[in-house]
C-alpha cells in the first residue's frame, strides 16, 4: 500500500476539518513535523508555540486546496506554514513596539517551554544552514529551504510554493551555484567564523 493511502483513508484535510475527531487525529499526525519546521525558523518557544497554533487553524480555511496527486500532506502542511511565518515576520519588522509583540499571549506551562526548547535545540543546525541562505533572492532560498533543510523532494517544494517543477529545479541550480561561488569567495584563511558547510546542498535521500 502506498504510504499516503494510510493518511488519506484516516481523513485528509477536507474531511478533518468537518468532523473535530478527524482533526484532532490530522493534528496529532502533523503537529511534530510543523513544529520542527517551525523551530529550524524561530528560537523563542513562545513564538513556536504562536505560530504552530496559526498553521492549524489556518489549516481550516485552506484544507480545500490540498491536492494528494500534487505531494504529502507534510509538503502541503509546509506550504501553509510558509506564509504564516512569514506573515509574521512582516508584522514584527512593522511593529514600532516590539513589547505589543507580547500582549495578550497565553502563558505557557514550564514543561510546555522545556518540550518547545528541546525541539529548538534539536533544530539550531537548520537554523544556521537557513541563516547562511540569508543573502539568496526569495525564489531560490524557499526552494532551497524545503529541499535542503525541510528535506522534500522538488516536486513536493515546487507543489508547497506553487510553481512548476521545472521552477523549482531551475531555481535550486541557481541557488546551489550562488552559495558554491560564495564558498569559493570565503576560501582563503580568514579570522572568522568558518564557512557554513555546504556539503548540505548535495547529501539528502542519496542525492551527491
Amino acid at each position: 500500500m502506498d504510504a499516503a493511502e494510510p493518511e488519506r483513508l484516516r481523513g485528509g484535510p477536507a474531511e478533518a476539518v468537518r468532523d473535530p475527531e478527524l482533526f484532532e487525529a490530522f493534528y496529532r499526525r502533523h503537529v511534530d513535523a510543523v513544529m520542527r519546521f517551525v523551530a529550524r525558523r524561530v528560537d523563542d518557544p513562545h513564538t513556536a508555540a504562536d505560530l504552530t497554533a496559526e498553521i492549524f487553524l489556518a489549516v481550516l480555511d485552506s484544507a480545500h486546496t490540498y491536492r494528494p496527486r500534487l505531494g504529502s500532506e507534510t509538503a502541503w502542511l509546509y506550504g501553509i506554514a510558509r506564509n504564516v511565518v512569514s506573515s509574521e515576520r512582516r508584522r514584527v519588522a512593522r511593529e514600532a513596539e516590539r513589547d505589543r509583540r507580547f500582549s495578550g499571549r497565553r502563558l505557557l506551562e514550564a514543561d510546555d517551554i522545556v518540550r518547545i526548547e528541546d525541539k529548538l535545540d534539536a533544530e539550531s543546525p537548520g537554523r544556521r544552514a537557513l541563516a547562511a541562505l540569508e543573502r539568496l533572492p526569495e525564489g531560490e532560498r524557499a526552494v532551497l529551504e524545503l529541499i535542503v533543510v525541510d528535506q522534500l523532494t522538488i516536486p513536493e517544494a515546487a507543489a508547497a510554493l506553487g510553481i512548476r517543477q521545472v521552477t523549482a529545479r531551475v531555481r535550486l541550480h541557481r541557488a546551489r551555484k550562488a552559495l558554491r561561488g560564495e564558498a569559493n569567495s570565503e576560501a582563503t584563511p580568514r579570522a572568522v567564523e568558518p564557512t557554513p558547510d555546504t556539503s548540505l546542498l548535495y547529501v539528502r535521500r542519496g542525492e551527491a
